[in-house]
This record gives structure tokens, sequence and C-alpha cells, in this order.
């Protein structure tokens, strides 16, 4: 008897069919002329708009920082010379100068900072419990403070704070102590008159970010029996967090370059208990006639806003 021999039941040889071949690999591209010309049509939209801050922007920047560096006057000099760096270090061996940054240091704390962040966030918050009439009326009077051109509200304020101003007739009817605002407490007084212009911008934008927070959560922790304080300080302000920041931000960069409203209400006076760095500036370099100094001064000053700038923009970039 021969052994039977087994039968291979899988396919054959033949039987195996290939896969089908998969799509081909393009080869990658490169750029050449019919490239670059869509770059350049996509480019051309936002040409006028690069021209004009090259322009009117980086121009000036890149003149006042050439100016810096010279003894330019505006008059009794022929010509101007390089100096250096004489300017900076007159700056900082000057009283006034550091006078001067002292006080923009303390307005914008005061002021900004402090004043219109701080009350920006509680007008928010209470306007967000009121009724539509209160919220309507309160929003109105705010933001009518804000549109004011600076130099009417300066006016108007000085009118508050002068020594016959509404601010003592109130304090006199009510049997308490006056006195000239301007003149005693004249960095208090443009503090005030800035936070009362400036507190609109922050309530606008804390009312938009308090409206982003979803309403189960501010339940929920009402539910938990958590207080009002323990919701704001927990809740609502990690919540808002990048708000804050960005408010913070732009509010102590257009406090620094606040000028109209000190110049009207005490001109930086008396004896620049109140001349913050933009009144400083102004009178070295038109009222003096130093050019050069005065615009170290401005470049110093816009040191100053690119490092509070730099630090809002780290505490961003982090995380809760």
């Amino acid at each position: 008897m021969t052994a039977a021999t087994p039968q291979h039941t899988g396919p054959g040889p033949d039987q195996v069919r290939k896969a089908p071949p998969g799509p081909p690999v393009a080869a990658p591209r490169r750029a050449g002329p019919a490239g670059a010309r869509r770059s350049l049509l996509r480019a051309l939209p936002v040409s006028p708009a690069v021209v004009l801050l090259l322009l009117f922007l980086a121009g000036p920047i890149a003149y006042c920082v050439v100016i810096a560096f010279t003894d330019l006057q505006l008059t009794g000099q022929a010509e101007s010379s390089f100096v250096g760096l004489e300017n900076f270090r007159r700056a900082f061996r000057d009283e006034a100068f550091l006078n001067a940054v002292w006080l923009t240091l303390v307005f914008t704390v005061l002021s900004s900072l402090i004043g219109q962040n701080t009350l920006g966030l509680a007008l928010a918050s209470l306007m967000q419990r009121a009724s539509k009439p209160v919220r309507t009326l309160t929003g109105g009077i705010v933001v009518t403070a804000w549109v004011l051109p600076e130099v009417v509200a300066g006016f108007l304020l000085y009118a508050f704070f002068r020594r016959e101003g509404t601010l003592n007739a109130i304090l006199d009817w009510l049997h308490l102590p006056s006195q000239n605002w301007l003149f005693t407490l004249p960095i208090l007084a443009v503090s005030f008159a800035n936070v009362w212009r400036g507190t609109a911008f922050s309530m606008l934008v804390y009312s938009a970010a308090l409206n982003e927070i979803p309403k189960e959560v501010t339940e929920a922790a009402e539910v938990d029996g958590a207080s009002g304080w323990r919701r704001m300080w927990h809740i609502t302000l990690p919540m808002i967090r990048r708000s804050i920041g960005t408010n913070l931000m732009l509010n102590t960069l257009q406090t620094l370059s606040v000028f109209g409203l000190i110049w009207v209400m005490t001109r930086g006076g008396p004896s620049g208990k109140s001349q913050t760095l933009p009144l400083f500036m102004y009178e070295q370099a038109f009222q003096n006639s130093l050019i050069g100094y005065g615009t170290a001064v401005a470049l110093l000053l816009l040191l100053i806003g690119s490092l509070f700038s730099v630090v809002y923009l780290r505490l961003l970039r982090t995380e809760v």
C-alpha cells in the first residue's frame, strides 16, 4: 500500500492575488515663478497697511532713536552733533526725571492697576445682577465719561477739584474741612480723574468676560454653599484671567501716555508734584528746546511700557 499524499488546500502560487498598487506619491513641488507670484498676490491686500505702519510708526520711532543720541535743539544751534549716551546719563542724574518716573509709576498703579481695573470689575459684576433699566442707565453714565475728549474731561475735573469747585462746595455743605486739592494732593486728584474717565473700558471688557462664564458653574457653587466672595475668588477670577491680563496691559499702556488730562488740570504742578514722564518730556523738548534730551526721555518711557507689556504677556502665557 502506498501512503496517501497530503493534499495542499491553500492557494497555489499562481492563485495568490497581488495587492493593488497604491496611489502614486506626488513629488515635492519646488517653488517656482508661479508659487512666488501666488505669494505676492496674497500679500497685496495687506501691503497698504504695512506701508502705513512703516511710514507713520516704524519711521518716526527710528528717527527718534537717531535724535536721542544727538544734542539737537530747537533754537540757538546751527547743527546737531552725536553725543552718544550722554542724554541717557543726564536723565538718570536729573532729580526731576527721577521724580517724574516715580510719579508716573504712582499714577499708573493708582489709576490703572487699582482704580480702573477694580472699579470696572465691580461695576461689571453688579450690572450682571441689576435690572435692565439700571444696567442701561449705569452703562450710559460710565461710557459718557469715556467718550469725552481728554481736554473736556480735564476741564470738568478741574472744576470739580479747584478751590471754589464742586467737591469743596459739597464738603462745606456737610460742614467738613475743605482744601485746594490741586495744590495739596495733585497726583491723587489727577489719578481720580483718570479713573473716572477710563473705567468704562474695563467695565465693558469684564462685562463681556463675565457673560462667557457658564451659569451652571456659578449655580453649582451656590448649591454647594459658596459665598459671593468665594465664588469670585475661586471661580470668576480664574475663568476671566486672560481678560484681566489683557485689560491690565491695555490700561497700563494708555495710562503711561496720558498727557492732556494732567496738563489741563495741573500742568504738572505745583513744583512738579504731578509731573509724569509725558509732561517732563514735553517740558524738556518744547519748552526748554532740548529735542535730543526730550527724545531720550521718550525712548525711556517707551522702554517702561515695553517692560510692562512683556510682564503681562508672560502672565497670559502661563496656564491656570
